[in-house]
């Protein structure tokens, strides 16, 4: 066993305990605003520990089996930071209809509307893709 898998293992055993004694935390106290608010920032520091690691994966195996890649990874980032800000711009932001809890920001309904119209386009690019694809292959395969 490398000294990387060791220390990958010795990671993974750490957050695995932590996230064990967050959660059992929070059944013992009973779910309350403060055990709930604690267990969603830590899923939201494990996701965002996640996506960290894999983007830094990638770019250090890409950079070393081909520096090339890192073009196309670039070229690639720079479209997707554009969709994203394309869509954010074209977001309303709009109060929900009938909704009487308490008010929301202006921010909070900007970026809701956002990832909802995102999670819409992926999902029809999905479609398309899976379409597509069995289209394609059915074409090629005659």
């Amino acid at each position: 066993m490398s000294k990387y898998e060791k220390i990958i293992k010795i990671a993974l055993w750490v957050l695995m305990i932590v996230s064990t004694g967050i959660t059992a935390w929070g059944y013992a106290a009973g779910f309350t605003d403060k055990s709930v608010d604690t267990l969603l920032y830590w899923a939201y520091a494990l996701v965002v520990v996640g996506i960290v690691a894999a983007i830094l994966i990638g770019i250090t195996i890409s950079a070393i089996n081909n520096p090339k890649s890192l073009i196309k990874m670039g070229i690639e980032l720079v479209a997707v930071v554009i969709v994203v800000g394309a869509v954010y711009f074209l977001s309303s932001g709009a109060p929900a209809v009938g909704y009487v809890g308490k008010e929301v920001s202006a921010m909070t309904l900007k970026l809701t509307d956002t990832v909802l119209n995102l999670t819409y386009i992926l999902c029809a690019i999905t479609i398309l893709a899976i379409i597509g694809g069995g289209i394609y292959n059915a074409i090629r395969n005659k």
